[in-house]
This record gives structure tokens, C-alpha cells and sequence, in this order.
């Protein structure tokens, strides 16, 4: 087991999960920006890993926090690391599909989320990444697509979402998705960074915040 600081925080992990990547502090910062004037309610963290993104975008407030995965490993080291940071009072994981845990009337002020975003044929190119972390689907987007829907459910009025993926082509790809679909998500702001993007949705209609 190997510990990482990520925004101040001591952050535990180990080979069966994937390593946190310092870039991925954009996505807590983002959040917790949000939060300053998002809606009352907790914060949802989708394919949370061992839980380092939805801890730092919560720990300077104080909002409670749901983190979702379905890795066993991923589970376990979340709950070392909620603890480790002083929140297990406010800090819960569920373990399980994102599509299947959440009771249908739980609404979340914002919703973070990194699904895995490498197309099935390309994540022999990342031998050491646990395949359940990063293999998306044919076009690295078919957990993105699952984690719009979930987030549509979920997402209180006025609140927002971040959603990490791989490349600028993927965030237009799941733009034109959800403008296609049935979808009441619209996709707003797009965040390019070194090692990947951010993509903030919004109800469709609803203005940036």
C-alpha cells in the first residue's frame, strides 16, 4: 500500500485500484467551487475509486457526501481514506453498479464523476491500471453514457455535475449524445487538461454556474 497527498489529504491506495493523478485535484477544485452557491444537499462521487476527488471537493465544506464504486478494493481503501481524513461522520460509500444503489428519490447538489474512458481495444496500452478502472466500452464512452443517465435522475434542481473523460473528441461526442437522446442534461463547459478533460453538465435550459 502506497499513500499520496491529493490537496492535503493523505490518500491511501494500492495495485488493485487506479494510482490518483495529481491532475485530478482540477476536478475537486471545480467542484468545490460549485458547491458555494449550488443548492442545499449532499455531494454524489460516481466511480469513486478510493475516494480522493469527492474528499477534497468536501473538505473544506460542510456537506455530506455519497461515493459510489463497484471495485471490493476500491470500496475498502475509500473507507481507510474517509477515515483517515476525519469524515466518516459525513462521508458514506456504497458498493455496487452506480445505476443500482441510489434510491430513486436521493437528489444531489453536485455530482462528480470519472468513469472509465479508454476504448476496450486500447487498455492494453495501460498495463498498470486495474482493467474495471479505465475500460470503457468500444468508444471509451459507454460508462460516460451510463453516468449522464444516472446524474439526470439524481441531480437536484439547480445543481451541477463534473464529469472527467479522456480527449476533447469525447466530450463533443457525449455533447452530441446527449442533444440526441432524451436526456435533460446539457453539456456547458469543457476543461482541457494535460491528462484529460472536464466536462460540466447542467439541466438542459438551466445557465452555467
Amino acid at each position: 500500500m502506497t499513500d499520496v497527498d491529493f490537496g492535503g489529504l493523505t490518500i491511501a491506495f494500492d495495485d488493485r485500484v487506479l494510482r490518483p493523478r495529481e491532475w485530478t485535484l482540477a476536478q475537486s477544485t471545480w467542484a468545490a467551487e460549485l458547491l458555494v452557491t449550488a443548492p442545499a444537499g449532499p455531494v454524489l462521487e460516481l466511480f469513486a475509486g478510493v475516494g480522493h476527488i469527492g474528499l477534497a471537493a468536501v473538505a473544506s465544506t460542510d456537506r455530506e457526501l455519497v461515493m459510489v464504486d463497484l471495485n471490493p478494493a476500491a470500496v475498502e481503501l475509500a473507507r481507510r481514506n474517509i477515515d483517515a481524513a476525519g469524515l466518516a461522520s459525513r462521508v458514506t460509500v456504497r458498493h455496487g453498479r452506480i445505476d443500482e444503489v441510489l434510491r430513486p428519490d436521493e437528489r444531489f447538489a453536485v455530482v462528480v464523476a470519472d468513469p472509465p474512458w479508454v476504448p476496450s481495444a486500447g487498455i492494453t496500452e495501460f498495463p498498470d491500471d486495474p482493467p474495471i478502472a479505465i475500460d470503457g466500452g468500444d468508444d471509451g464512452l459507454a460508462l460516460a453514457r451510463t453516468c449522464c443517465d444516472v446524474i439526470d435522475r439524481h441531480l437536484a434542481p439547480g445543481g451541477s455535475a463534473i464529469v472527467q473523460i479522456g480527449t476533447s473528441e469525447q466530450a463533443e461526442a457525449l455533447d452530441q449524445h446527449l442533444r440526441e437522446s432524451e436526456s435533460g442534461l446539457r453539456l456547458v463547459e469543457t476543461r482541457v487538461h494535460e491528462r484529460g478533460v472536464l466536462v460540466a453538465l447542467v439541466r438542459a435550459g438551466a445557465a452555467s454556474g
